[in-house]
């Protein structure tokens, strides 16, 4: 089976991608038979704070923070990210390179969000959820599980998902709906079990079929395929797939069993490689 398009790339524009590089993630790409890939960097404005101390405490994070812990996400520089893909085009022909946004919180910062695509063209939006509120700012899973009751927490993400989808903001497709699921803190709370929380992915998935949005398979960690026949019970239409890479190396991570997990749950390639999986069924 030939892979998909890598369609959530991160490069040395993403803000917190301390190893990436647009050029080698290409290089990465063609030595594997990838058939495109979309360099989805972030474009991020919500600020939130992060543990500068402790077992969750990140020495990246903690030197982009103030004192405080509070992380201001830096600008996206739009120019240089467009310049660097025209070089890796003129470099990998061979491979079909397209341009992209991770726009984080994007009911939130509506009219930044806007003015960032005003600055170029880009192929593949995709809108995250990756803060919460906490207290009076706000802070990512990973930061919050530590004092918070984690069923609540993923409880709490996956009602704020429908809220996102029901807003005209420009994304297509749905980041990684599982993103809580990768600190899952299983040593106090156990095994994670989506049946668990059944009525809340539900809820959040037929809103986004409604929106006319596609889902993502994130590799970061294997998507529960519960989630994903469910996503096809609820209308969805079409799915992507994203590794998710910060590091070159791991682009197209995990890529032929997700693949293959699509197929199984009603969903085929596109015309073309780069297209969004359509639901066969």
């Amino acid at each position: 089976m030939a892979m998909p398009a890598d369609s959530h790339v991160h490069s040395e524009f993403s803000w917190d991608t301390v190893l990436g590089s647009m050029e080698r993630s290409c290089e990465r790409a063609v030595a594997i038979g990838l058939p495109a890939i979309v360099f989805t960097e972030h474009v991020d404005h919500t600020r939130w704070t992060v543990p500068t101390t402790g077992p969750y405490a990140s020495k990246e994070l903690t030197a982009a923070a103030d004192p405080d812990g509070l992380i201001t996400p830096p600008a996206f520089d739009a120019p240089g990210y467009l310049e660097t893909i025209d070089r890796c085009r003129t470099r990998f022909p061979e491979l079909r390179i397209l341009t992209g946004l991770e726009v984080g919180e994007p009911h939130w910062h509506a009219a930044q969000c806007a003015d960032i695509l005003t600055t170029g063209t880009f192929d593949r939006v995709l809108g995250s959820l990756h803060c919460l509120p906490d207290g009076d700012g706000f802070a990512e899973p990973w930061a919050l599980f530590p004092h918070r009751d984690p069923a609540d927490l993923v409880r709490e993400y996956l009602t704020e998902i429908p809220k996102m989808v029901a807003t005209d903001a420009p994304f297509t497709v749905l980041a990684h709906i599982d993103y809580p699921l990768r600190f899952w803190p299983a040593d106090r709370a156990g095994a994670f079990a989506p049946e668990s929380f059944e009525d809340h992915f539900r809820h959040a998935l037929r809103a986004t079929a409604a929106s006319g949005r596609a889902l993502e398979i994130n590799t970061r960690i294997p998507l529960d395929p519960t989630i994903l026949r469910w996503w096809h019970e609820e209308g969805g239409q079409a799915v992507s797939f994203g590794s998710d890479a910060h590091r070159p190396e791991l682009v197209a991570h995990g890529f032929p069993e997700a693949a293959a997990l699509a197929e199984a749950h009603g969903f085929r390639p596109g015309r073309h490689p780069h297209d969004l999986w359509p639901r066969s069924n």
